[in-house]
């Protein structure tokens, strides 16, 4: 029997943080985890992801971009993809290794193996060398979510596969078919079509990312994917599949007619679902919700006073850095400290080409909060000179803000660098500031954040580097 202050079962995104924290405020602490080190995120969705997509946008700026610069390359750019897999594994693995080290440095007991409850006190610990048992006076639960699967399309993580097994494909495909355009969805199929992969993304919506980002933001993607080739079908269910002499042959329903398309991989992201039926958490006493969410209140302290919840598995937004969050607040309410999950906005990115980023409210959001007189302008990339020189000037940045206060309420990039720039955003939304506050901030030149700054001087109407039209009503947006 093992006894420590704080275990935290999961080492993803919140629970590796939560531990080093813990142990950083002087606990007593262990991590459990039954895979890897880092989590999901780290080796096999965010970073592996960011790496294939910073790869490929490389490979079509030399193969579209360079010959206007000067820079001819002579012959083909030849891909050669396991050396690529190879890489974003070494990327991977030196993030993991670095997650390992921090946990090391801070006296963190790493136990491997699958963690679960006999009680409220005490867990056991699987592994392939035995079962041990381990007690703590305090559990973080941040065992995190899985792919969802659908009927029909049953992952082997070679050819019908969820987004792990898309990232480890060393050949390329000549067909994929995409079912689901969310954002995981849409950021694998923007970096396979740039491998030159056909795709069909197969999306039950009438539009892409349908709610999950602005709308002015996914046309701006949108049009961007039907240039470079991927075929999008819209208001279509994937009803079933089977493997034909050369190909699968996936049958699509749209419009009441079933249509058939051939792939050569199947790649399904209709979404994750919280771990709330793992690790025997009805021992403990935990609620969890219809969902599969614990149900955890604004210190993230579930029905069990000693068992917190952090990350995928407390509930949304599902992202990697509001569990990081989660993480650090709740070893701090375990050491007493005063506080809550009071977060003004989580911002959101999506990683496709252009990348999108979100910080604050839509304008449907702001309306539906009481919000019905608002400053609503854009400032386009094309207008921004560092974009230019980029050769990236599709999208905007676009402000919202409260018409009789100014303060801003949402901020929506769609464009190059689109990740690094919300962050301004979601500074000043966290503090409250007005549209004075980033428009008389001095932004460097030439940078991509001057389009903050811009944007601000836009939606008070009166930008200075684009044409626009004089704002007749503090309600009506003010577009270039």
């Amino acid at each position: 029997m093992q006894n420590f202050d704080v275990v935290v079962i999961g080492a993803g995104p919140g629970g590796y943080v939560a531990a080093i924290r813990s142990a950083q405020l002087g606990f007593k602490t262990a991590v459990i985890e039954r895979e890897f080190l880092g989590g999901v995120c780290l080796n096999v969705g965010c970073i592996p992801s960011k790496a294939m997509i910073t790869a490929t946008h490389l490979l079509h700026k030399a193969q579209h971009n360079f010959k206007d610069m000067g820079l001819n390359i002579k012959g083909n750019i030849d891909v050669d993809m396991k050396q690529l897999v190879k890489w974003k594994q070494s990327v991977c693995d030196k993030m993991s290794g670095g997650v390992s080290q921090l946990l090391k440095g801070n006296s963190v007991t790493v136990l491997k193996g699958e963690a679960e409850f006999k009680n409220s006190k005490e867990i056991t610990v699987k592994s392939s060398t035995g079962t041990e048992s381990v007690q703590a006076k305090y559990f973080i639960i941040a065992t995190g979510s899985r792919p969802i699967e659908i009927p029909g399309f049953k992952f082997d993580e070679k050819d019908i596969v969820s987004s792990t097994g898309a990232l480890a494909w060393d050949q390329i495909p000549k067909r994929v078919v995409t079912i689901g355009g969310g954002y995981i969805g849409l950021e694998i199929s923007s970096y396979l079509r740039k491998l030159g992969c056909e795709v069909t993304v197969v999306e039950a919506q009438a539009s892409l990312l349908a709610g999950v980002v602005d709308p002015e933001c996914a046309q701006v993607v949108t049009r961007k994917l039907d240039k470079s080739g991927v075929k999008i079908m819209y208001g279509a269910k994937a009803k079933g599949q089977k493997k034909g002499k050369d190909a699968y042959e996936v049958t699509v329903e749209i419009n009441g007619k079933d249509e058939v398309i051939k792939a050569d991989k199947i790649l399904v992201t209709v979404g994750r679902r919280p771990n709330g039926d793992q690790a025997n958490l009805k021992a403990a006493g935990i609620a969890v919700d219809e969902r599969g969410f614990v149900k955890v209140d604004a210190q993230r302290r579930t029905n069990v006073a000693n068992i917190f919840a952090i990350g995928d598995i407390a509930g949304q937004p599902m992202l990697a850095h509001k569990a990081s969050h989660e993480g650090v607040l709740v070893a701090e309410v375990i050491k007493g400290h005063n506080r809550v999950y009071d977060a003004k906005t989580v911002p959101a990115v999506v990683f496709t080409d252009p990348e999108i980023a979100a910080a604050g409210m839509t304008e449907a959001e702001a309306k539906a909060k009481g919000f019905t007189d608002l400053k609503i302008a854009k400032f386009p990339f094309g207008a921004n000179g560092r974009a230019v020189s980029m050769m990236e000037t599709e999208g905007f940045v676009k402000m919202i803000a409260d018409a009789k206060t100014n303060i801003l309420l949402g901020v929506h990039i769609v464009g190059p660098e689109a990740s690094n720039l919300i962050s301004e955003a979601v500074l000043a939304i966290e503090m409250g500031a007005r549209l004075e506050d980033v428009a008389l901030s001095i932004h460097p030149h030439p940078t991509l954040g001057e389009a903050m700054m811009e944007g601000a001087e836009a939606t008070l109407g009166h930008a200075i580097h684009i044409i626009q039209k004089p704002l007749t009503s503090a309600s009506k947006s003010a577009h270039a």
